[in-house]
């Protein structure tokens, strides 16, 4: 595609990457992510894949902007309290980059319309704050064939994952889903939410970031993908952690006789 001047300007420093260049934004200019959720995860990640000149964004969330978000959901401001946060988070977005184009869902996303809702998207990414909804984007990425860039939080602590079960290799291979890692869901109530725990607001956009950059290189199509592995950080004490995951044979999702077949499990 042939970039105007002010495209050459706002994204040269994406173009000077040997790793991006000219056909790399062109490809980002064409992509289409659909980011689940515009809270502390969201936010970051809709900020930065607006600014990188991600075409289309699509945001997922049924909330409106409160008070006590604004200590980490970077896209609303003050005055967007009682806003619906997918309108607040359009705004917002416009304001840094009028390229990209925002298709807000203000809808909860359910098993009912998760696979109308990623079926447009080229990479999902899953910032929400609750294990029924990440189960539930999991096992709909994997049935629609979707790449899901996915990212948790509590307190100071953050985890990151990136899950193509879908694709296979030369060998018939593929990477590990989210049931892979974890099964089913925790007991109700096992695990605190961040209402109940509380969060580090910077944590939210450390975590956003990197997810934000895991999206933008499997966009690429560079570097080395996060799928086959799950990385976890200590804020407190400043340490990473990559740990090597493989996919699980006996998985109902992606093993090698799934029982979950479609999304009637998420109705019960």
């Amino acid at each position: 595609m042939t970039f105007s001047e002010a495209q050459i300007n706002r994204y040269a420093r994406h173009i000077l990457l040997p790793e991006v260049g000219g056909t790399g934004q062109s490809t980002l200019l064409k992509s289409k992510v659909l980011v689940i959720g515009a809270g502390g995860l969201g936010s970051p990640v809709l900020l930065y894949l607006a600014a990188a000149g991600v075409g289309t964004l699509g945001v997922v969330d049924d909330d409106v902007v409160d008070l006590s978000n604004l200590q980490r959901q970077i896209a609303h401001s003050t005055d967007a309290i009682g806003t619906p946060k997918v309108l607040s988070a359009q705004k917002t977005i416009k304001a840094i980059n009028p390229d990209v184009t925002v298709v807000p869902h203000q809808e909860r996303i359910t098993p009912d319309n998760a696979l109308d809702l990623i079926s447009g998207y080229d990479v999902i990414a899953d910032g929400s704050d609750n294990f029924a909804t990440r189960f539930l984007v999991n096992d709909a990425c994997y049935l629609a064939k979707k790449t899901l860039v996915s990212a948790a939080i509590l307190r100071f602590d953050a985890q990151l994952y990136t899950f193509k079960a879908h694709l296979t290799d030369t060998e018939g291979k593929h990477g590990p889903c989210y049931r892979c890692i974890f099964p089913s869901p925790p007991p109700e109530g096992q695990i605190p939410s961040c209402a109940e725990a509380g969060v580090l607001g910077a944590m939210c956009g450390m975590a956003g970031s990197l997810q934000a950059t895991e999206v933008l290189k499997e966009l690429l199509g560079i570097g080395e993908s996060l799928s086959g592995s799950l990385l976890v950080c200590d804020g407190l004490s400043t340490t990473f952690r990559k740990i090597s995951v493989r996919p699980d044979p006996g998985c109902p999702v992606c093993g090698e006789n799934p029982t979950i077949t479609d999304l009637g499990i998420h109705k019960v």
